[in-house]
């Protein structure tokens, strides 16, 4: 997306592993193969709505480090004064919503990156100059509180794309913000008419979205769920527990947070909790492809296979050719030197999904193998135009630099 094609919110999801959604506002994890998946994404107030079943086991996980919900949107001095000396003077020509968005984006002014590689909050995010889609949302709400403005938050519908870390996959979702301007009648009302969307997608590919509203509850049980997610992957599953304990009482019907729960279960040898997690996300989600591959994997897992064939066969009628299906079969077309089975298998993935970075990158290599070094240059140019964190874009820009430097001589 220059500042965004991608999302923020990720939960863990099943490729054939394990899987966790994840995106502005959800993440889902999930191994493409035979492991399970996870999701992740105000108010700062716990959710009214019943809270979820009996599915945590607290005596199994170490105690982490804290999680306070009142520091994902609180700001600091640094964030005050940057209102007071920039977005206030920005406002003396233009309404307070245009400021805001001017003084932040604008990119000979906060210069913001995007950069998928953790969710951070308000703080944090401002202080990086840098952030995934639910950072940088997350912070312009922080600012636009700090000014008054009304915050509405939006899921953008069918907006999810796949990624892997390892073992793990990933699905992420998309979120932006709407920001509305009080009315000068006194009457604390908002102007209506005067809405304005900020996304941080390139304008062209958001016009026509649909989108479902969220309340902010929601957006910080996404938040959490991202956090767990990360950690997770990075190895620490008691911090992970306590991250999608915290997203789940922060909002009980947001079903990606059980995902995530049941991968951290699932990886910490808890068969049985995990299986209950699962099932009781079902319930709520019965054709939610995610949950069905983790849970099946997980009744294998537990020398259940019967009990998971009939979530095979529904799987497999929900979702044919699971994401990742064709990148694996590329894979395996290089083991076997068949380069030109492995550059049109990997195309086919890259139709479902032209913007992840991974299957230029492997396209780029099958070229490179036929001696097609410009199809492999243009390839690894969409890798690195592609990639979502600093180190996949210098990872990138240095095997084309290198590839250049090899076809000029």
């Amino acid at each position: 997306m220059g500042l965004a094609r991608h999302r923020d919110m990720r939960q863990p999801a099943p490729p054939g592993r394990d899987h966790a959604p994840l995106s502005c506002f959800r993440l889902l994890l999930q191994a493409p193969g035979r492991r399970p998946a996870l999701r992740r994404f105000g108010g700062l107030q716990r959710s009214t709505a019943s809270q979820p079943a009996p599915i945590f086991n607290d005596g199994d996980f170490a105690p982490a480090a804290a999680i306070d919900a009142s520091q994902v949107f609180a700001i600091d001095e640094t964030m005050r004064q940057y209102v007071r000396t920039q977005v206030r003077r920005e406002a003396r020509n233009k309404n307070d919503r245009a400021a805001l968005y001017d003084a932040l984006y604008d990119k000979s002014r906060l210069k913001l990156e995007y950069d998928a590689a953790m969710t951070r909050n308000a703080r944090e995010t401002f202080a990086a100059r840098q952030g995934n889609c639910l950072s940088l949302v997350i912070m312009t709400a922080a600012l636009a509180h700090e000014m008054g403005l009304q915050v509405r938050y939006q899921e953008v519908l069918g907006e999810e794309s796949w990624s892997r870390s390892g073992d793990m996959y990933f699905v992420a979702g998309h979120v932006n913000l709407v920001l509305g301007q009080r009315l000068d009648d006194k009457s604390g009302r908002y102007d209506a008419k005067g809405m304005m969307v900020i996304d941080f997608l390139p304008s062209a590919e958001i016009g026509g979205y649909r989108t479902r509203e969220l309340d902010e509850a929601t957006v910080l049980a996404m938040y959490m769920n991202n956090r767990a997610a990360e950690t997770m992957s990075e190895g620490q599953l008691n911090q992970a527990y306590w991250w999608a304990r915290a997203a789940l009482l922060q909002d009980p019907s947001f079903s990606g947070a059980y995902n995530t729960l049941g991968v951290i279960q699932f990886r910490h040898g808890d068969l049985a909790q995990a299986r209950r997690t699962f099932a009781h996300a079902l319930t709520r989600t019965p054709d939610n492809t995610v949950l069905l591959s983790n849970l099946a994997q997980v009744l294998e897992a537990s020398g259940l296979p019967e009990e998971a064939l009939p979530l095979r066969r529904r799987l497999l009628a929900l979702q044919p050719q699971p994401p990742f299906h064709y990148f694996n079969l590329g894979k395996a077309a290089m083991q076997q030197n068949d380069y030109v089975r492995a550059i049109q298998l990997f195309s086919r993935e890259i139709a479902r999904d032209p913007y992840y970075h991974e299957f230029h990158f492997w396209l780029a290599q099958a070229y490179a193998r036929l001696g097609q070094m410009e199809q492999a240059g243009k390839q690894l140019e969409l890798a690195m135009n592609n990639s979502t964190t600093r180190s996949d874009h210098t990872l990138y820009a240095a095997k084309l630099q290198r590839l250049r430097a090899v076809t000029t001589h």
